[in-house]
Order: C-alpha cells, then structure tokens, then sequence
C-alpha cells in the first residue's frame, strides 16, 4: 500500500534485544562480553553522520562487543582517505574473514585504483573474497596490463561487460576502457554504446565519460545536447561525421523518452536518411521501448521499422516482446527473443513467451519445440515456471519436504560468527548491516556459498528467531530441494485467517502479499512511509478506518499487528472490490496506487499474465507476479491441493462503463 514504487527499507526497534544477548562474537566468550548495544547504535549514527572524531572517542567502549567488527569498521572506514596501509593491515589482520574485512578490503581497492597505487592494489586484490565489485574487477585487470605491458581479448571482453552493465559513471571500468579503446581491443563503438545506454538511464556524466574516450573533441556538443536535446536537433542541418551522427543518435533517445510520437517524427522526417541503418534502428528501438512503456498501440508500429533485430539491446527487445503480446502479434515474439543475449535468453520470462509464441504458431514440430521449453522451466519456484507447469497439465503442489536437519547441521548453522553478529545486529535495530553480514555469511564468504543442506540450516536458524526475511532469503537460495515451511512460513495465523475470512478474502491472498510486502518484519518502514506488515500508508490506514467504521483510529495504531492486518485486508478487499475481483490489478493498485491500473487495464482485453507483464513500472510488475506466485504456494501449503495460477489470473480489461466504480475514491 505505498502507492508508489520504492524497496521498503525496514528496521528493527532498539527494543528487539531480548534474544541479542544470547548471540555471542564468539562461543567462548564469557559474562564479561561487552552487551553495551548502545554504543553501536551511536557509531552508526555517527558514521551516517561522517563524524570521525565521534567514532574514535566511541570506539574503545565497543571493545569485546559482539558487533565490535563493525565498530572497527565505520571508525577506520570514515577516515580511510588519510589511513596508513599498516592501519588497515592491522585491521585485517585484527578481523580475518569477517564481512567487514572482506568490506574494508573492497574500499581500500577502491581507493588505490583511484590512487593509481597498482603495488599496493596487487598486494590486496589477492584476499578480496566478494570478488562482486565491477570496479574493482576493472582495477584489476587494468594493474595487470600495465603490470604485464599488454593486454588480451578477454581481459577486454570482460571490462566491455561491466562497464556496459553499470549505470553510474566510476572511474575503474572508465579507465580500463580506455586502455582497451587505445590498444584496439575495444573498438569507439563500444564506447559510442555506452553513451547511448547511460543517456537511456538518465546518467548523462556516465555519457560524457564514454564520449571522452569515443571523441573527445565532441564533448562541447555533448553538453549542448545535454542542455536540450531539441535546441540542439533544431540547430543542426546536416551530420556526416560519425561523432556527429552519435550526437544526434543520442539527442533523439533523449527526446524519445519523453516524448516518443515527436522523435518518430524527426527520425522520419529529418534525420532518418542521415544515420546508418544500425544507428536508425537503435533509435526506433528507443522510441518503440518508450512507446510500449506507455502502453501505446503505436509501439508495434514504431517496432516494425527496425531492419535488424540484433542492432537493439535486451531492453529494448523485452519491451518490443510486450508490445506484441498486448497487441496479439505473436509472429513478432520469436523473432525477438532470439536476438536477445544468451543470458537473456534464459531468462523463464522470455523461455516462456517463446514457447507460447511456438504454440500459438501451430504445428506438430512448434508445438513440441514448445514444450521441450516449458519443461525446462516448469516448478513452482516462480511465476513464469509456474505457468510453464500448467502449459504442461499439472498444478501447483506443495513440494516435497526435505529430509530433517541433523543435529550436526543445525549446530554448525548456529555456531556461525557471521550468522550470529548478522542476527545480533538486526535484533538491535541495525537491520541493513546484519542483512549485509548474513547474506555474506549465506552467500559469499566461500566460494560459491553454502550447499543446500547449510542454507536450509541457516534458514532454520533465522526462523526459530523468528527473523522471517533471513528464513524466506536464505531458504529461497537452495536449488535442488524446497522446503515450503521455510519459503512460506504463516506467522500470526489466527489473526490473518480470522481477519481474511470474516471479510471474505482469501487468506493465501493476503500471506501472498505481506510476503513481498514486509517479509513478515512487523515494524518494517518504507521510504514513502508505510508501516507494518501490510505496510499501509498513513493517509490510507486513516481512510480504511473511516470506511470500515473504525471510529477510535489513531495514527499511533498503525504499528499494532492487530490493527495493521486489520487495516491492511479490508483495503486489499475494497480494491479487489473495486478492479471486479481481480489479483493481479488489486495488487498493482496496492503497490501503486489505485489510479495507475485503473489507466493501465484500458486497452485490448488480454491474458493477464499479458497485462502483468506490460506494467510500466519495474517495480510494480514484479511485485504483482511475485504476490500471484507467492498466493499460488500459500493456497498449496493451506489446502494441501493442487492450485493453479491461471485461474487466478483470469483476463484483464477495461472497467465496463454501465457498472459503477465501487470504490471511485480508493486511495
């Protein structure tokens, strides 16, 4: 219910220490361990506010505390700019394979790229055990050529990969692109793409950067562009450098995007006979993607000037797929998806629409090309796999459980410093660093992670402390077995039953969304303001209340659990009320307010796994494939029967205009 698309940051009150104290830094720690929490939540604070000489002085009371890594952390990271390679030495050696060493490595690398310090950065990069960072990749191959004095194929390969993948400009992947681009390894196209995807994404000073190195002497028309994409269209006559042509490539993605119709028309009229057939369809790309996220019918229109597939990114090519299934043009899905990279490609979104795309075609060898993809994805493990699965005849059922841990697997779970300071930290209200240090632990701090079996300890570990988004996480991770208690866990079952039922909603429903809502985080608080499990809105919780005829609310109750399922489920039944019993529009109007799918379900009336699929926003349109899958997997554990999807999805269209709107000023 927060009405507009934003990842809940939620945090744990200061109070939630009852089970702190029995999670020790180390298991022989004695009485004397430092339980001063407090202080911790001081540094934080500090280190929020960047003040060094508060960490320092708060430092020494933080010795022999449980978090005391972290405490060692904010303080030397806060002043890592002046600190000596012997300080955070010590610092490693003080902390060995903890989160905050491997933490404090990454910016030291960071930093030393940024010196050029290529020594020191080799010294370094050795222990580095995330080995997650972009940046630091491109450090590191950057130190090895200018260590070695060439360069390979694959080193640039590489550096062309992330530097294409990040959306912020950073000097790392900047840098060793250059290299590439001077040893003509990379070649100024890749550069000239770049620009074009960091102006796509709104980051004009990760363009610029690329333009540097593509054609320096261009960067004042750069600006210009920049300054306004239309100024500069209307000031240019003709182009015949490439630099040129990029510009105005990039001048028209920038006016695409806010205004598709009028960059089809300059594209049309002007500048179309100017650019090369690539750069032509790169910019229809553009306008069809802007096109389709605002759902026009135009989109497929637009799509179909594109000569070449291949010339688009996978971004473009996804919305080019949504745009013909809104408009039922299915002989235009498989064309592309198989321009799409090979990672995407594998994707179960687009495994599944081809495959739907093959059926649709008919024919004895499509419709067994068809299948052959739906079992390569079909389960129960998400929403297009489910699907998969139901193209195939079966239903959603609970999934097999696991065999029980053993006493051995659950001690090892629990006897983890990482997993302990991770659940330490969280039950003191330092929720962002303890996710952090646990999903390290779960994830990272060895190659590869933890098997099955460990992370089904690990999850155990945090459902029996009743930390139900490190259970749901972790448990989520394991790949060759389920165990649904963990995935689908129903804490406070008699209130949402009770509530759920006496207004007639579907209480798998209800589990389904708090799920992707909160994690079951009771006092879970996102950027936009919504509190509580069912994360509601102030202004919303107020308007619920009147119109169910809650006279005694306050804004205070909010945070109860009782008033907030209460809250929560009479607004997710006025909405359903209202979008004619619909799962997927109530949840898209949860998630984004009500008058966002009110506009999006005017169209063709569709599939809604079509309709779910073309949700402009990001957020929003996996947050309702993931509330319909997570109500799927509830309704089995529930009823013990097998469930389908489908039927829950049913068919999206326009509201029909002789019924009258239940609930015209749901909030």
């Amino acid at each position: 219910m927060r009405h507009r698309p934003r990842n809940a940051t939620p945090a744990v009150a200061f109070s939630l220490v009852l089970t702190a104290a029995a999670l020790l830094f180390h298991p022989a720690a004695d009485a004397q361990t430092n339980t001063n929490d407090g202080v911790l939540v001081q540094m934080k604070q500090a280190f929020q506010r960047g003040d060094k000489a508060r960490l320092s002085a708060l430092l020494p009371q933080a010795r022999g505390h449980a978090l005391e890594p972290w405490a060692a952390y904010w303080e030397l990271k806060a002043r890592l700019q002046e600190a000596s390679p012997n300080e955070v030495q010590d610092f490693y050696a003080r902390y060995p394979g903890t989160y905050q060493e491997d933490r404090l490595r990454n910016d030291w690398l960071l930093l030393l790229g940024q010196r050029r310090d290529w020594d020191g950065f080799a010294a370094n990069v050795a222990g580095f055990r995330m080995g997650d960072d972009p940046q630091v990749r491109c450090y590191a191959i950057l130190a090895d050529t200018l260590r070695s004095g060439t360069a390979t194929q694959a080193q640039a390969d590489e550096v062309r990969r992330d530097w294409l993948g990040q959306k912020e400009a950073d000097d790392g992947c900047l840098t060793a692109a250059d290299r590439m681009v001077a040893s003509r390894l990379m070649s100024p196209n890749d550069a000239w793409k770049k620009a074009r995807l960091a102006i796509e994404a709104n980051r004009p000073q990760a363009a610029r950067g690329a333009v540097a190195i593509a054609a320096p002497d261009a960067l004042p028309l750069f600006e210009e562009l920049n300054a306004s994409s239309a100024k500069f269209l209307t000031g240019r006559a003709f182009v015949a450098a490439k630099s040129r042509k990029e510009l105005v490539v990039l001048a028209l993605v920038k006016v695409a995007i806010a205004d598709p119709d009028m960059a089809a028309a300059q594209l049309d009229s002007k500048w179309g006979p100017m650019l090369s057939a690539e750069e032509r369809n790169w910019v229809w790309g553009a306008i069809g993607r802007a096109s389709a996220n605002k759902l026009s019918p135009q989109a497929v229109g637009y799509f179909a000037n594109v000569t070449k597939n291949s010339d688009l990114s996978d971004d473009m090519l996804g919305w080019r797929v949504r745009a013909a299934l809104r408009a039922g043009q299915w002989k235009d899905v498989t064309p592309a998806i198989n321009a799409m990279s090979d990672a995407a490609q594998l994707d179960p979104t687009w495994v599944y629409w081809k495959a739907r795309a093959l059926s649709a075609a008919g024919g004895d060898e499509r419709r067994a090309q068809a299948r052959e993809l739906y079992a390569s994805i079909a389960g129960s493990r998400g929403f297009y796999e489910m699907l998969a699965l139901e193209e195939l005849g079966q239903r959603i059922m609970a999934p097999t459980k696991p065999a029980p841990l053993t006493p051995e697997e659950k001690a090892a779970a629990r006897s983890n410093l990482g997993l302990n300071r991770g659940l330490y930290a969280i039950a003191i209200g330092l929720r962002s660093e303890g996710t952090r240090e646990w999903n390290y632990s779960t994830n990272l701090h060895d190659k590869g992670g933890m098997d099955d079996r460990a992370l089904l300890a690990a999850a155990d570990f945090a459902c029996q402390r009743e930390v139900w988004d490190r259970c749901i996480n972790t448990s989520e991770r394991t790949k060759g077995v389920v165990d649904a208690d963990q995935r689908f866990p129903m804490p406070f079952h008699d209130t949402v039953l009770r509530k759920s039922q006496d207004i007639g909603l579907d209480p798998a429903y209800v589990y389904g969304l708090i799920r992707q809502e909160s994690r079951f985080i009771m006092d879970a608080r996102s950027g936009v303001g919504a509190s509580g499990l069912m994360q509601v809105m102030p202004a919303t919780a107020r308007w619920t209340a009147r119109k169910i005829g809650m006279t005694d609310f306050t804004p205070g109750q909010i945070n109860d659990r009782e008033t907030n399922i209460t809250i929560g489920t009479n607004y997710l039944k006025l909405a359903l009320d209202d979008f004619d019993g619909s799962m997927a529009l109530a949840a898209a109007a949860y998630n984004a307010g009500p008058g966002r799918p009110r506009n999006w379900r005017n169209g063709p009336v569709i599939d809604a796994a079509i309709w779910a699929e073309n949700v402009p926003f990001s957020e929003t349109r996996d947050y309702v494939k993931k509330v319909l899958a997570n109500t799927t997997n509830y309704a089995a554990v529930i009823s013990g029967k097998p469930q389908s999807l489908k039927e829950r999805l049913g068919r999206v269209g326009p509201r029909n205009a002789a019924e009258p709107e239940p609930n015209k000023d749901l909030p």
